[in-house]
């Protein structure tokens, strides 16, 4: 396998999401490792309050929704490269309605809201690694 190769699937890996990458080729096998980029700041809407809480309380968490991974995959906010998103904050969403997809093994999975609400949080970012449970969005009911 010559450097060519090398970089070529290591831009795949990129693409991808990837952490790691094997690759046998006439009876010699090739690992390709990397880290993951740093998590990017979670979107907010700013809280309408005479005090801001450094944690939600039992009562507050009530009021929201998470939506969670049902999978691992890679979190997109919109259908395809150039599309707007599917929901964005302050958005009224609907039982039903897609949020995201999560795509895994080139598998498109859309996640969809769970109850009517209104977007307030976007906890994953375009293009990132989601792990089972990661929190996607919360939703204000």
């Amino acid at each position: 396998m010559n450097e060519t190769d090398i970089r070529k699937y290591a831009q795949l890996m990129q693409e991808l999401g990837l952490t790691g990458l094997e690759i046998t080729e006439d009876n010699r096998v090739v690992r390709l490792e990397r880290s993951l980029p740093p998590i990017v700041e979670k979107q907010t809407i700013p809280a309408v309050s005479a005090s801001s809480p450094t944690s939600l309380t039992a009562a507050e968490t009530a009021d929201y929704i998470s939506v969670k991974s049902s999978i691992v995959g890679v979190f997109y906010a919109a259908p395809a490269e150039n599309s707007d998103p599917y929901v964005s904050l302050g958005d009224h969403v609907t039982k039903g309605q897609t949020l995201c997809i999560v795509e895994a093994m080139k598998l498109m999975n859309e996640i969809t809201a769970e109850e009517d609400g209104t977007i307030v949080e976007i906890c994953a970012s375009n293009g990132q690694v989601v792990e089972f449970g990661t929190e996607l969005f919360r939703i204000k009911r």
